[in-house]
């Protein structure tokens, strides 16, 4: 599996935050909190943009880094991402993933 792929099956590689790491781009740290803030509906600030992708050596939001349960699931299970799991189609908390593509990612397609 690709490095850069999440343990939810998203492309990190196309993530706002990565982009935004990578290339120092506080502007876009600032679109990507807005954004984040609005959809989550809790303050993210410019300053929590930093991931360099959440499989990988290298700085998380404070949600790619603690938060998120499928990630701390995955983690627990020792698996490289949610696709080598024997649960991932009845999986309660994979649901909440909508991409065609993290689903394809996973094998679940």
């Amino acid at each position: 599996m690709k490095d850069f792929i999440a343990y939810c099956g998203l492309n990190c590689e196309v993530c706002e935050a990565r982009i935004a790491t990578v290339n120092d781009d506080d502007a876009l740290r600032e679109k990507v909190a807005k954004e984040w803030s609005e959809m989550n509906q809790t303050e993210i600030t410019k300053e929590m943009i930093n991931c360099s992708g959440c499989r990988v050596p290298g700085p998380k939001t404070p949600f790619c880094d603690n938060l998120c349960d499928i990630k701390n699931c995955a983690v627990a299970k020792k698996m490289e991402t949610c696709g080598s799991c024997a649960s991932k189609k009845e999986c309660e908390t994979l649901k909440m993933i909508d991409s065609d593509e993290a689903k394809k990612n996973l094998g679940m397609d």
